[in-house]
């Protein structure tokens, strides 16, 4: 009895270090006990120790992948229906005739503004490396960003 009480523990620390829960733990090496008692009835185990190790793992990668199952797909790659990203035709004209409305708003701006805005927000230049360059004050390359920004927000509220 005290050496299954000794498997129990070492069995039960296996287990929990593989993530198991206490319960899952004690399932799991209930079920090793008794497949042991069923494999000797019929075969000679000269490691009981080794035998139930080897259950307990088994058994815990099995009752691992039954609880994953539902993620995984037994369909071939080539068998799944694949999603087409593609704008549709009428997305695609929205989205020129947005383009469109923001280039028109954009070539409208002061050219000044537009350089300093392009450079702030498409080069990612800071307001300090933009004021440095045009030599203006950062309190001047931040009124540009605000005025371009204002202008293109027309853009948006007519949606």
């Amino acid at each position: 009895m005290d050496a299954m009480v000794k498997h129990f523990r070492r069995l039960t620390d296996l287990l929990r270090g593989m993530g198991r829960s206490r319960e899952d733990a004690e399932d799991l090496i209930q079920e090793a006990f008794l497949r042991l008692h069923i494999y000797c009835q019929t075969h000679e185990v000269r490691e009981q120790e080794a035998f139930l190790v080897r259950t307990v793992r088994n058994l815990s990668v099995d009752s691992h992948r039954r609880a994953h199952r539902d993620l995984y797909v037994d369909d071939p790659v080539e068998a799944l229906p694949l999603l087409d990203l593609r704008l549709t035709p009428d997305e695609d004209v929205a989205v020129q005739q947005r383009l469109d409305e923001v280039r028109a708003v954009l070539d409208a701006l002061k050219p000044r503004t537009r350089e300093v805005f392009l450079m702030h927000r498409i080069e990612g230049y800071s307001s300090a490396q933009i004021a440095e360059r045009f030599e203006i004050s950062v309190s001047a390359v931040e009124k540009h960003i605000a005025r371009a920004v204002l202008a293109l927000m027309s853009v948006v509220e007519r949606e």
